[in-house]
C-alpha cells in the first residue's frame, strides 16, 4: 500500500514540476525581446497593474487604440464560405486559424524578468524607448503623479546574451545608430546586474566605452549632464540595452521623482559673497582667539583660583 502511494506521489511531483517548468519558459524574458523594466518597491503585483494602466494610457494617445480580432467571423463570412468553392473555403478556415493565433500578441505582455522588484513588459508593434520618453516628459510637464509604486521604466530595444564577447558583438552593430562618423555625442553608461556574477562593471565600462570611441573619436563621455545615455542591464544571462536621451533630466527615468519640483539652485554670486564674509569673520575669530590665548597663558601664573568655585561654575555651565 505505501509503495503504491510512494508512486502516485512521484508521478503527481513529476507531472507538477513539467507544468511548472514549461510555463515559466513561455513567460520570461529571453534574447531577442524588446519591452519596458519597470522597477517597484515589494509589490510586484500592483506595479504590474500600474504599469499597464500607465502603458495602455500612453500609448492609445501615441498610437491610437489597440485593436483585437474577434474569436469569432462574422455571419455574412460564413455564409459566403457555404457558396464557394471548397479549396477556398479550406484557405479562408487557415487563414482564419493564422489570425486567431497573432491575435494573442497583445501590445503589452508582462513575463517574468528574473529578478525581484523587477517586471518586464514585452512590447509589440510599437517603440519602447520613444513611448517611455514620452510618458516621463509629460510628468516632468504636468508634475502629475500617476503611480505608487512603480520606481524606474527603463526601455528595453535591444536584448543579447550576458556575456561580454556577446555584449560587444551586439553593441558593435547597435550603437551605430547614435554612435558612428558623422554622428556623435556626448554620453554615459548606466550598467546594473542582478542574478549574474560573471560580469565586472568596470570591464564592461571600459569595452563599452571602447567602442563608442572607435565608431567616432568625437564623442566625448559627460557624467554631469550627457546627451545620451547607454543603459546595459544584465539580468541572469540575458542583457537589456537601450540608448535613451535626458536621462539626468528625467531623474533616471524614475516615475516617482521626476514629478518632483526642481529645486532652485543657489546664486553663483551670492554664495561667493557669503562665502568670503564667513571666511573673514572666521579669520577674525582666530585672531582674536589667539590673542585671548597668548593674554590667557601670561595671567595664568597671577590668577591662580583661592577653590575651585571658578571650576565648578564653568562646568555647570557646560551641561
Amino acid at each position: 500500500m505505501s509503495a503504491v502511494s510512494n508512486d502516485s506521489r512521484k508521478r503527481s511531483k513529476k507531472r507538477y514540476g513539467h507544468h511548472n517548468k514549461r510555463c515559466k519558459g513561455s513567460r520570461e524574458l529571453e534574447v531577442g525581446m524588446q519591452g519596458i523594466l519597470i522597477t517597484c518597491n515589494m509589490n510586484e503585483r500592483k506595479c504590474t497593474a500600474e504599469a499597464f494602466n500607465l502603458l495602455n494610457e500612453y500609448a492609445e494617445k501615441l498610437y491610437g487604440p489597440e485593436k483585437l480580432q474577434d474569436d469569432n467571423g462574422s455571419s455574412s463570412e460564413e455564409e459566403e464560405a457555404d457558396e464557394e468553392d471548397v479549396d477556398v473555403a479550406l484557405k479562408k478556415e487557415v487563414a482564419k486559424l493564422q489570425a486567431s493565433g497573432a491575435k494573442q500578441e497583445r501590445r503589452f505582455q508582462a513575463l517574468d524578468s528574473g529578478a525581484n522588484n523587477v517586471i518586464f513588459i514585452r512590447t509589440q508593434n510599437l517603440e519602447s524607448d520613444k513611448l517611455v520618453h514620452h510618458i516621463l516628459s509629460d510628468l516632468h510637464t504636468t508634475k502629475k503623479k500617476k503611480s505608487r509604486v512603480i520606481l524606474r521604466m527603463l526601455p528595453v530595444t535591444g536584448t543579447c546574451k550576458a556575456f561580454q564577447d556577446d555584449m560587444v558583438k551586439y553593441l558593435t552593430t547597435y550603437l551605430e545608430t547614435w554612435f558612428k562618423t558623422p554622428s556623435c555625442a556626448t554620453y554615459q553608461i548606466a550598467f546594473k546586474a542582478r542574478n549574474s556574477s560573471h560580469n565586472k562593471r568596470d570591464d564592461i565600462i571600459k569595452s563599452i566605452a571602447g567602442l563608442v570611441g572607435k565608431l567616432n573619436p568625437k564623442n566625448k563621455v559627460d557624467l554631469t549632464n550627457p546627451e545620451l545615455t547607454i543603459i546595459v542591464e544584465v539580468i541572469k544571462a540575458v542583457c537589456c540595452i537601450s540608448v535613451v536621451k535626458d536621462y539626468t533630466l528625467y531623474r533616471k527615468y524614475n516615475v516617482q521623482e521626476v514629478v518632483k519640483e526642481d529645486t532652485p539652485k543657489p546664486d553663483v554670486t551670492t554664495a561667493k559673497t557669503d562665502t568670503s564674509t564667513a571666511e573673514q569673520k572666521e579669520k577674525q575669530d582666530s585672531q582674536e582667539t589667539n590673542k585671548e590665548e597668548k593674554k590667557g597663558e601670561g595671567d595664568d601664573e597671577k590668577n591662580v583660583p583661592q577653590d575651585n568655585r571658578e571650576v565648578d561654575t564653568g562646568e555647570g555651565d557646560g551641561e
